[in-house]
C-alpha cells in the first residue's frame, strides 16, 4: 500500500494541469461575476463553516432559545380565555362546523364543548391575561407578545412537529436552528453553534425536529445529556493525554483532508470540524454545566431546587422533571451567553387527551418559574434585546371534549390545529401586545392568521435574512425554510 503522503504528491501531469486550469478559470469567472453583482463576495470557509457570517441586512436579534412544549398545550387553559365556551359547556356544535373536520380521536357523534375553570387574570402594563397556572410568567407579559392566531395544515404530533421545527410536514429537511447557522454561522469557537437539550419522556419527532436534512451535518443540532458528559464519549479514555488526543486530531484531520482532496465530499469538512470541535469541547462543556459561578440568587430564581409535587401520570416525563427543566432554562442563558447561536429545550408531553386540569397544573408549575427567570435573567444582564425566545408547540388543544371510544369520562381535550397560540420575547420583538384573535369559543382564527411558515419568515427577519435569499439547491432545485410560502409578520417587529 502507497504511504499517503507518496500516493498524495503522485498525480499525472494531466491531471495537475487540469485540475489547476479548471482552479484558474473558476477563480476568474467567480470575480468576473462578483464585479457584476451576479456573485455573493463572501465565500464559506470550508475548514471553518461554522465561522460567523454576515445577515443581508442589520438584524436585532443574534441568538435565539426556543423552548418547545411537545404535544401541545391548551390555549383556552393558559393564554386564550372563553367566557362564551364556558357559557356553552356542554353543547353540541353544530354539524356544519365538524362536518369535514379530522380529529385524532374524538367521535363526532356525542362530542360536546368543554368550557375551562381556568381563572384568568390581567399582568402587567398591557393587562395580558393570563390563566392561574402562570403567575410568574405573569410579570414578565410587558415583554412578551402572544399570538393567538397560529394555524397548521398538520393534525398529528409528528408531522406538526416537523412543520413546526423545519417548516414542512416531512423528512429530510433541515431545522430552523441549522438554516440560521447555515446563514450566520457561530460566534462560538469552542461548543456547538446549535445545542439541544431535552426534559421529559421525549418528542416522538425524536432527531428530526433538530436535523441538518440535506445541509452538512455541521449545522445539526447536538443533543446534550441530563447526566454525565453532557455529550456522549466526549471525556478521554483513561492513559490518553490531552497532548496524545491533540496529535490523533491532527492526524484525522490531515487524513481526512487527503480524502477530500481527491472526492470533494463536503461531509468530510463536516467531519473534520466534529473532531476539532469535540476536541475543543472537552475544556468547554464541563466549564459550561458547572454552576459553581452561579449564586444562591439565580439558583433560586429558576427554582432549581423547588420542591417537586408528586403525581399519578406518565405523560410529564415522571419525577425529577422539575429540576430538569430548570436546570435546561438556566443553561440556555449559559449557552448564548457563549456565543451558541440556537438553543432548544424540549420537553414532553403536553398531549392532555384526558386529566387535563391535574396534568397541565403540573406541567405549568414545572415550566412557568424557569422560564419567567430566564426572561427575567436575560433582561437584566442585558441579553434579551438580542436573544429570541420562543414558546412553540405543533398545535393546540379542541374546545370539545374528548371522547374517546364513545366514553362519556371527558377530562381532556384532542388535537386542534385550525387555532392555537405560541409567544415571542426579545431579540426585536415588540412585547405587550396579544396579536390575532379566535371566535368566542376558541374554533376558528377571526383576525390575522399566522401560519408557522409566516412564523419562520419573521424569525429569519430578525435575524436579518430575507426568508426568500436563505436557500440551499439540492436534487436540481432551491430550497428554503418557509417552503413556498411565508411573509413577515409586521406587527410582531419593536
Amino acid at each position: 500500500m502507497m504511504h499517503p503522503l507518496a500516493e498524495q504528491a503522485w498525480q499525472s501531469r494531466r491531471n495537475f494541469l487540469a485540475t489547476s486550469a479548471n482552479g484558474i478559470g473558476l477563480v476568474a469567472l467567480a470575480s468576473l461575476l462578483q464585479e457584476q453583482g451576479l456573485l455573493a463576495g463572501e465565500e464559506r470557509d470550508p475548514a471553518n463553516p461554522l465561522a460567523p457570517r454576515a445577515p443581508h441586512f442589520a438584524p436585532r436579534a443574534k441568538n435565539c432559545i426556543c423552548i418547545y412544549l411537545e404535544g401541545a398545550p391548551s390555549q383556552m387553559d393558559l393564554y386564550d380565555p372563553k367566557p362564551r365556551l364556558n357559557q356553552m359547556h356542554g353543547q353540541k356544535l353544530p354539524d356544519s362546523m365538524i362536518k369535514n373536520v379530522r380529529f385524532a380521536f374524538i367521535q363526532k357523534e356525542g362530542a360536546r364543548l368543554m368550557g375551562s375553570p381556568r381563572k384568568f387574570t390581567r399582568y402587567g402594563q398591557c393587562g395580558m391575561e393570563l390563566s392561574d397556572f402562570l403567575p410568574h410568567l405573569g410579570g414578565c407579559v410587558d415583554d412578551i407578545a402572544f399570538v393567538r392566531s397560529m394555524h397548521t395544515e398538520a393534525f398529528n404530533h409528528h408531522p406538526g412537529q416537523l412543520l413546526m421545527n423545519t417548516g414542512v410536514a416531512s423528512f429530510g429537511r433541515p431545522s430552523m436552528g441549522a438554516w440560521l447557522n447555515y446563514g450566520l454561522g457561530s460566534e462560538s469557537k469552542n461548543l456547538p453553534g446549535y445545542v439541544v437539550l431535552t426534559a421529559g419522556r421525549g418528542t416522538s419527532g425524536g432527531a428530526s425536529n433538530w436535523s441538518s436534512g440535506f445541509l452538512p451535518t455541521t449545522y445539526a443540532g447536538v443533543l446534550f445529556r441530563n447526566q454525565g458528559e453532557p455529550v456522549l464519549n466526549l471525556n478521554n479514555p483513561g492513559g490518553l493525554t490531552q497532548a496524545m488526543q491533540g496529535k490523533t486530531i491532527e492526524a484525522l484531520r490531515d487524513l481526512n483532508g487527503y480524502r477530500h482532496a481527491e472526492i470533494k465530499d463536503p461531509e468530510i469538512n463536516s467531519r473534520v470540524s466534529a473532531y476539532e470541535l469535540a476536541f475543543r469541547m472537552q475544556s468547554s462543556a464541563p466549564e459550561l454545566i458547572s454552576l459553581k459561578g452561579e449564586t444562591k440568587q439565580t439558583l433560586d430564581l429558576y427554582g432549581l431546587h423547588r420542591e417537586e409535587p408528586s403525581i399519578k401520570a406518565h405523560r410529564g416525563g415522571g419525577k425529577g422533571q422539575f429540576h430538569q427543566f430548570a436546570l435546561n432554562c438556566l443553561l440556555a442563558r449559559r449557552l448564548v451567553e457563549r456565543g451558541v447561536r440556537f438553543v432548544n429545550l424540549y420537553h414532553a408531553s403536553w398531549d392532555h387527551h384526558s386529566n387535563l386540569n391535574a396534568e397541565l397544573q403540573h406541567n405549568s408549575m414545572m415550566a412557568d418559574q424557569p422560564v419567567a427567570a430566564l426572561l427575567k435573567d436575560l433582561k437584566r444582564r442585558g441579553l434579551l434585546d438580542s436573544t429570541l425566545v420562543l414558546w412553540l408547540s405543533e398545535f393546540g388543544r379542541t374546545p370539545l371534549g374528548e371522547n374517546r371510544g364513545g366514553s362519556s369520562n371527558v377530562t381532556g381535550r384532542d388535537h386542534h390545529p385550525f387555532a392555537f397560540t405560541i409567544w415571542m420575547a426579545g431579540g426585536g420583538v415588540k412585547g405587550g401586545q396579544v396579536i390575532g384573535k379566535t371566535d368566542e369559543i376558541g374554533w376558528n382564527i377571526t383576525q390575522d392568521p399566522i401560519h408557522v411558515n409566516d412564523l419562520h419568515a419573521t424569525i429569519l427577519h430578525l435575524f436579518g435574512m430575507d426568508h426568500l435569499k436563505l436557500t440551499y439547491r439540492f436534487q436540481g432545485r432551491d430550497f428554503r425554510l418557509t417552503d413556498v410560502g411565508g411573509k413577515v409578520v409586521q406587527k410582531l417587529l419593536a
